[in-house]
């Protein structure tokens, strides 16, 4: 009888996965199936699954209406740029919060985690008088300043939580043998932290590629990522629901391609690491 109901348990929770996988999923599904309907298929009434003539005419549209890779390389350089100068950054950062705290240190970071409960909005005038008098309105530069800033409590906070669990005795014994503060970070502290590091990247890129309201209000052509060439297919006239899905098929492709390698890497590192 326990063998049954351990089996019927399986079952439950694996069919609720799939369930809730499935559900949340959907709208990535459904906007990629839209992508290859008409404009009159995309409203259709009941909706249409697989019943329809499939096009490639949006992404010809999209792609002869708008220079997708300028838009992606946009993309690519503010998420990594942010990515890279936020690490820069936070690692030091984290470092002296984990291994030399002061009675401070809990309010610095409470406070850091309470910015992000400031609504965008609300320094969204001072910020743009900024950039107007700097002359960083609409370039790559500012936009990755900006992005670095509103993900750096976040990198602090989970690398600050990945040092905590490093032995500080480690550090020490690296003292003991010489090593300075720089030797103690990048060979000592790093190589033992490169997981919570890479996750933490991986999770800044996500956040910084999908970041819609800075980059809407803070360019306009040169420094325009993919959500502003997303946006540019909402109009005033209406919303072309075929053509702005293919857009947004376009724009989420690198980070589902990125998810998938990134998943591929970690089981089979995870995977080596157990023969191993």
């Amino acid at each position: 009888m326990a063998r049954a109901a351990t089996t019927r348990r399986k079952i439950i929770t694996t069919a609720a996965a799939w369930a809730i996988g499935l559900l949340i999923f959907f709208p990535i599904y459904w906007t990629i199936l839209t992508s290859f309907k008409t404009e009159a298929q995309a409203i259709n009434n009941p909706p249409l699954f697989f019943n329809f003539d499939w096009t490639l005419e949006n992404y010809a549209i999209v792609q002869e209406r708008s220079d997708y890779m300028r838009f992606l390389w946009n993309s690519v350089i503010l998420a990594g740029g942010s990515t890279l100068l936020g690490i820069l950054v936070a690692v030091p950062a984290a470092w002296s919060m984990a291994f030399v705290p002061s009675k401070r240190t809990k309010d610095i970071l409470m406070w850091m985690l309470s910015t992000k409960m400031l609504p965008a909005v609300g320094v969204l005038y001072p910020i743009s008088l900024l950039f107007v008098q700097l002359g960083l309105l609409d370039t790559r530069i500012g936009l990755i300043i900006v992005l670095m800033l509103i993900n750096l409590p976040i990198i602090i906070w989970m690398l600050y939580t990945y040092f905590k669990e490093i032995p500080g005795e480690i550090l020490e014994a690296a003292r003991m043998d010489g090593a300075g503060l720089k030797e103690e970070i990048l060979y000592v502290l790093t190589p033992m932290a490169v997981p919570g590091i890479a996750s933490t990247i991986l999770l800044n890129f996500i956040l910084a590629w999908n970041e819609a309201f800075w980059t809407l209000n803070l360019t306009a052509a040169s420094a325009a990522p993919l959500t502003a060439f997303i946006a540019s297919y909402s109009s005033p006239e209406g919303l072309f629901f075929a053509k702005l899905s293919a857009a947004s098929t376009m724009a989420i492709a690198p980070i589902l391609i990125l998810g998938w390698f990134s998943q591929k890497q970690l089981v089979r590192g995870l995977t080596f690491g157990a023969v191993k």
